[in-house]
């Protein structure tokens, strides 16, 4: 009996794993003499289908789970050389980040310079502008204070040459000078260069004015109409403008002892009218010598040169 069921056991299991892949495919094999096997034969056989079956649906999940697998590797992969990318961009833009903070830097820089050197400029400009104000307000207090020697010596003169007519002899200030201007009917005989009494009289009274006065520069300018003149000394009008200036230099040097150095005589002849030459009274006016006293400009010189 033992021995039959043994048998039995042994067939079951050797029919069953000939059935089983990979030998065969499972549910091909059928037992050629089902009549003759046991109940516990089939239900063997049963179960081998069943284990069959779960084997082919297990395979087909591990197939899929490879494909998936498969799937994943492609997209990792894909990731992978996704990732690379993005990693060479990243150091793509760093780099660049990199050039353009050095670029930026070196801007900087050279801003800061070119504002160091302009400030550095307009510290310099301003220090200029300080320097020049200084020298403006020291020129304007010369000039101010030769405006009041000017100023002082027109009074002067006006007090001191009050005796003389209006139509003899004026005192006025122009371009911050004092023009003492002196008729020919006061000074000079009609052709003559040689100064009449009264002419001296005027001239010995100016000159003690200049010679309290040293600081005056003094230039006498001859002036004649336009009627022209020929004579034996003179051969025109400027010959007898210049004659007349020199005759009263002479006077203030020779006889009034004035410094030659601060005197310089000039002829104009007709040729700085101060009236028409068309009537009369105009050629009178125009007949004359101007004494014109000027303060000595040395000291502005001297600051116009120093700056």
């Amino acid at each position: 009996m033992k021995t039959r069921y043994l048998f039995l056991f042994i067939f079951s299991g050797a029919l069953f794993l000939s059935s089983c892949k990979p030998f065969y495919q499972c549910g091909q094999v059928k037992p050629k003499r089902q009549l003759f096997v046991s109940e516990r034969v089939q239900t063997v056989l049963g179960e081998r289908d069943s284990l069959c079956s779960l084997a082919d649906q297990r395979e087909n999940e591990i197939n899929s789970l490879n494909k998936t697998i498969a799937g994943l590797n492609g997209d990792v992969a894909g990731l992978y050389l996704s990732l690379k990318e993005q990693e060479k961009k990243y150091q793509d833009l760093t780099d660049e980040y990199q050039d353009l903070t050095d670029e930026k830097l070196s801007q900087s820089a050279s801003f800061n310079l070119a504002l160091q050197q302009k400030s550095d400029e307009l510290s310099a400009k301003e220090k200029l502008i300080l320097e020049r104000e200084a020298a403006l307000k020291e020129l304007q207090q010369v000039i101010s204070r030769q405006d009041s020697v000017t100023n002082r010596l027109n009074n002067i003169l006006r007090d001191a040459l009050l005796s003389f007519k209006s139509d003899e002899l004026s005192v006025e200030i122009k371009n911050g000078k004092v023009y003492v201007s002196m008729s020919d009917k006061l000074l000079f005989k009609s052709g003559s260069a040689a100064i009449e009494t009264k002419g001296k009289e005027a001239i010995k009274v100016l000159a003690d004015v200049l010679d309290k006065n040293r600081d005056i520069s003094i230039l006498v300018e001859g002036h004649t109409d336009s009627i022209p003149i020929r004579t034996a000394v003179y051969r025109d009008n400027w010959d007898l403008s210049v004659a007349r200036a020199t005759s009263i230099v002479r006077i203030l040097t020779e006889e009034y002892k004035i410094t030659p150095i601060r005197l310089t005589a000039s002829g104009k002849g007709e040729f700085s009218p101060r009236d028409t030459n068309t009537t009369p009274e105009g050629r009178a006016r125009n007949r004359r010598t101007e004494i014109i006293l000027s303060p000595k400009l040395d000291e502005i010189m001297q600051l116009l040169k120093t700056n």
